[in-house]
């Protein structure tokens, strides 16, 4: 897995104001945190503009329930340097270890049989699983990527975060913005959407979904196997989606993708040297059950990809009709 910075975000951040933090703090973690490589799902493409890796360090724009915060984080000898600007500041540093994984147990996972995984544990002992608990944010980037590309996806995130999320506080990148509340989502017109890419099946179940804003936030609460079973009961939120939810707001070390595109031919690929599919997948990784995730990620870790033959997915603009 490949992580840069973002040359723009680097630029803007090292030219706009820096007036003193409304709050820091230094995380000292029990376990060695890879910032990049666990933020890493967070970030939605390299122009993302809530989730910026520069230079100057990780930056990060949400909302809390005393409202909007930008975090900075920095990797410091004795630990990691958190600082944060807005009026949700104090309630986002308290997120953030929870975001780096102070929850995340790995001792139960044995990867010690196969060669490549435990190889890859030992290269990446900083890669943790990511409990952010930011629901809306999660559950609005997962439709808005269900069956299209990376590349389309991570535009219309782009293009509605910036259009309809607020400035980031403080002296953030200055095209960081705050992604959109609750309600937000739902106010979005149907002629931005459009523009953006995302079609009408798509947008109406992000509209419909946060209007249940309230039993949204009630999922932070769950396991994470009970949250993924609850969020599929929300009309067009199925086993892709909800399994891409709960990785990032619950670090499930369990919920696995099935029906992605890419996944079960990559990961078959790498562990036993041919493509699978769904099902050869989910018998693949059976050994490991109530730890999939991890081995998951563990794999794409390596950076191994399959030779590609077939046909590719076919970018689709619909913004013109």
């Amino acid at each position: 897995m490949t992580l840069s910075l973002d040359p723009v975000a680097a630029h803007a951040s090292a030219h706009a104001s820096a007036p003193a933090p409304a709050l820091e703090h230094e995380y000292r973690p029990e376990h060695e945190v890879d910032l990049l490589s666990t933020l890493h799902p967070h970030r939605r493409g390299r122009h993302d503009p809530a989730t910026v890796f520069a230079d100057d360090g990780v930056w990060l724009a949400f909302r809390t329930e005393e409202g909007a915060a930008t975090v900075r984080l920095t990797r410091r000898t004795s630990g990691i340097r958190m600082q944060a600007w807005g009026p949700g500041a104090g309630q986002a540093l308290d997120s953030i270890p929870a975001l780096l994984g102070a929850h995340d147990d790995w001792s139960g996972l044995d990867v010690s049989a196969h060669p490549l995984l435990a190889d890859a544990r030992h290269r990446h002992p900083g890669l943790r699983l990511t409990r952010s608990q930011r629901v809306t944010d999660a559950l609005a980037a997962a439709v808005i990527e269900q069956k299209i590309t990376s590349t389309e996806a991570f535009r219309a995130w782009r293009v509605l975060v910036t259009q309809h999320g607020d400035p980031a506080p403080g002296p953030a990148p200055r095209h960081m913005r705050v992604p959109p509340s609750a309600e937000g989502w739902r106010r979005i017109p149907s002629w931005d959407w459009h523009r953006a890419g995302v079609d009408p099946r798509r947008s109406r179940t992000v509209v419909e979904a946060t209007a249940r804003g309230s039993a949204l936030q009630r999922l932070v609460g769950r396991e994470g196997a009970d949250a993924r079973r609850l969020l599929e009961t929300f009309s067009g939120i199925g086993v892709w989606t909800s399994a891409e939810i709960v990785q990032r707001t619950h670090g499930d070390p369990d919920a696995v993708s099935f029906g992605d595109y890419h996944l079960s031919k990559t990961i078959g690929f790498a562990l036993v040297g041919e493509e699978l599919d769904d099902d050869g997948l989910a018998e693949l990784l059976e050994p490991w059950s109530g730890q999939r995730q991890r081995v998951v990620r563990l794999v794409l870790a390596t950076g191994i990809t399959r030779p590609r033959h077939g046909a590719r997915i076919t970018i689709q603009d619909h913004r013109g009709h």
